[in-house]
């Protein structure tokens, strides 16, 4: 599995892909000024669901907030649970 961030002015997608297709993406979009870093959704193709690849592709984005400083606001109701469950994120994780 890899991943690949696509990102484009302020926004882009992450992909996790396998050797054949595509796995899954989280598309998100960036506000600078606020260094904010929205999650705005997370797609697993069903053939991979039900194996964490959903999980994966949240903390990809979550390493990449944090490589550039960004806290992260899950707009997605699936990365909001899955960050709510992560006991590592308290630094960078907006609730609201």
């Amino acid at each position: 599995m890899r991943f690949e961030n696509n990102k484009s002015g302020n926004g882009g997608v992450i992909m996790l892909n396998n050797d054949v297709k595509e796995v899954g993406r989280l598309t998100y979009t960036i506000f600078p000024e606020d260094s904010k870093f929205i999650i705005s959704f997370v797609l697993v193709h069903p053939e991979f669901e039900g194996r964490g690849m959903g999980k994966y592709l949240v903390e990809e984005a979550i390493k990449f907030a944090r490589e550039n400083s960004w806290k992260v606001y899950p707009h997605c109701s699936y990365a909001r649970a899955v960050m709510t469950r992560m006991s590592d994120v308290d630094d960078i994780f907006l609730k609201n």
